[in-house]
Parts: C-alpha cells; sequence; structure tokens
C-alpha cells in the first residue's frame, strides 16, 4: 500500500470523485465498501457529501487491493483488515490524535479480579523499555474503543432512521 499511497495528494479531505479516481472504482462502489467495512466511513459535510480524510483514502486502497489484487472476497477482506488493525507493527496508527470522550481503560469491577496480575508492574520499577511497550498498549487499547465508539455512534444513527 505505500506505493499507492505516495499518489494520494497532500490534501486534509477529498470529494468522492477524486476518491474515486485515486481508487479506480466507481462511486457506488466506495458507498457499497462503506456499509460493509466499518473501518471505511468518511465524515459528511453540512450539505451531507461525504468528505474522506487520508487514512479513508488509504483504507479504500488497501481494500480494493484485497479484493481485486488479492481476490479476497468481503468476508475474507473484513477479517484480513481487522487483523491489520490489531497488528502492533500497522502502517498508519491513528493512536496520536485524541479523541472525546475517552473511555476508561480499566476493566468493569466484575472483571477485575479475573484480569488483574499479582504483582502488578509500578511506574517507579518499570524499565523504559516496559513503560514504552505499555504506553504503545494503552494507545492501541484506546484506539480499540475510540473505533467501538464509531460504531455506536454508526449505530444509533441506523437506529434513527429505522424509526
Amino acid at each position: 500500500m505505500s506505493q499507492s499511497s505516495a499518489a494520494i495528494p497532500q490534501k486534509l479531505f477529498f470529494k468522492i470523485g477524486e476518491v474515486c479516481e485515486l481508487a479506480g472504482v466507481q462511486a457506488h462502489v466506495l458507498r457499497y465498501w462503506e456499509t460493509e467495512f466499518p473501518m471505511l466511513a468518511p465524515q459528511k459535510n453540512r450539505a451531507g457529501q461525504r468528505t474522506y480524510r487520508r487514512r479513508d483514502v488509504e483504507m479504500a486502497l488497501r481494500i480494493k487491493e484485497l479484493l481485486y489484487d488479492e481476490k479476497y472476497t468481503i468476508a475474507g477482506a473484513k477479517k484480513t483488515l481487522a487483523n491489520e488493525l490489531r497488528a502492533p507493527g500497522r502502517e498508519n496508527p491513528s493512536s496520536t490524535q485524541t479523541k472525546s470522550p475517552m473511555r476508561s481503560l480499566q476493566p468493569p469491577p466484575s472483571l477485575a479480579a479475573k484480569f488483574s496480575s499479582p504483582q502488578p508492574v509500578l511506574a517507579s520499577t518499570a524499565s523504559d523499555d516496559q513503560r514504552t511497550s505499555l504506553k504503545q498498549l494503552a494507545a492501541e487499547l484506546q484506539e480499540v474503543l475510540d473505533m467501538l465508539d464509531k460504531g455506536d455512534a454508526e449505530l444509533e444513527k441506523l437506529r434513527s432512521k429505522a424509526k
């Protein structure tokens, strides 16, 4: 994907036509992918037009690569993308962006005892490598929680439209 990422212009937002041209697919294909792949979710402006960010364009290009070049099914592409997003060495982590509201990274009380370690690592005794690893893990967990929040918001939109 790094080769196609280089061809993406340095812009903040892209219109659907621009993304279609970059990805080489028609607009109805992109709209369909939005329904099938929750990680492809462009925002809409006041006029209701889709505004794609660079990461949305990169995701569209990756989806096209999986479906057209690597011949994955929709389900297979979903699984592959989910695994790539969970992988610690992914290409484009968006965890540097701060989003609100933030969910707590603490487990609920009912599960706290089950998952707590007998001897917790104290910040004062942790090495720099351990602190770095823990910070990276916390950032990745926060990104997963943010994706869940985004999914919750999309679900609420669908529910309100259905009423």
